[in-house]
């Protein structure tokens, strides 16, 4: 039976047509190229682009199929960042009184439990996009922001449902306002801003698997420095701190949200500096982690 060397020995003789080439030279030559390699990043976009009917498809999937064991289905959407509302109101709002010095704090709370809940989800169902789905990655060649872009929908998806209900909790403080035409471009840069998180920290999952484990962790903390519970502008810190927590993308994103929905808040001056951290954070979010997640593009699924 003859070998693979032997095919290939009579490429070697003396005066034969590829004597002394390389094997990058003879790739190039026969236009071969590396199995899942990572292409440019224009071709990286486009192969995106023809793939955004898979990528809704699946997310859509994926939702109907997260609650297809429970007793009332989708409503969990919606029950759970209202139990979580009711539980953070116990001990915050009746409790601590953090909300005192805010006007119709339900509202308040329940607005900052929601937006804050669209980021925590999708960066948690980011950091594991990978590492749970190494079969498919392994198994089929297609862009791999594919899943981290599903399961940031898929949280998008969810809050726009809840979203319904949402709107019917503010009514009971005050009327429709014109600043709720401001809830879709918010909404929209917050998925943005998400997004990018959510592919940074799926190449970081898919190297240290441990990062799944520790983001709860993060999250909390993060939670309880973006006035998801209590008005920022009411505590004492230094000038320092009080910058940072002005700055802090989740609570800009809350921020926008709260002023658009809200009179007791939209009464007051909107900061100039809001729209444009939002802005900021989602452009850098946005490209930074999708420039992040590609260039490791042939690492997924390896090793």
């Amino acid at each position: 039976m003859s070998t693979v060397s032997e095919h290939i020995r009579p490429v070697a003789v003396a005066g034969g047509p590829d004597q002394g080439l390389s094997p990058a030279q003879l790739a190039a030559k026969y236009g071969l190229t590396v199995s899942g390699a990572r292409p440019s990043l224009p071709a990286y976009v486009r192969q995106l682009w023809s793939r955004r009917h898979f990528i809704v498809a699946y997310s859509t999937a994926r939702l109907t199929a997260m609650y297809t064991r429970a007793k009332l289905g989708q409503l969990w959407q919606v029950m759970t960042p209202l139990l979580n509302c009711a539980v953070y109101y116990l001990i915050f709002g009746l409790l601590l009184k953090t909300g005192r010095n805010t006007p119709h704090f339900i509202q308040f709370l329940c607005i900052g439990v929601f937006i804050f809940t669209f980021t925590q989800n999708a960066v948690m169902a980011g950091t594991r996009s990978i590492a749970d789905n190494l079969g498919l990655v392994r198994a089929l060649h297609f862009p791999r922001a594919c899943l981290p872009i599903s399961f940031t929908i898929i949280q998008l998806q969810q809050l726009l449902f809840s979203m319904i209900v949402l709107l019917a909790i503010v009514l009971f403080a005050n009327p429709p306002l014109a600043g709720w035409a401001l809830v879709l471009p918010a909404l929209m840069l917050q998925f943005i801003f998400n997004t990018g998180l959510a592919m940074v920290l799926a190449r970081v999952g898919a190297k240290i698997t441990d990062t799944a484990q520790l983001m709860p962790f993060i999250m909390r903390t993060w939670m309880y420095a973006s006035g998801v519970m209590f008005n920022i502008q009411n505590i004492e810190v230094p000038d320092w701190a009080r910058t940072l927590l002005d700055v802090n993308p989740i609570a800009v994103y809350i921020d926008l949200m709260r002023y658009s929905l809200l009179s007791s808040v939209h009464s007051n001056v909107l900061p100039p500096h809001v729209w444009a951290w939002a802005i900021g954070w989602a452009v850098v979010a946005g490209l930074g982690g999708f420039v992040y997640f590609w260039k490791a593009e042939e690492e997924y699924g390896r090793g």
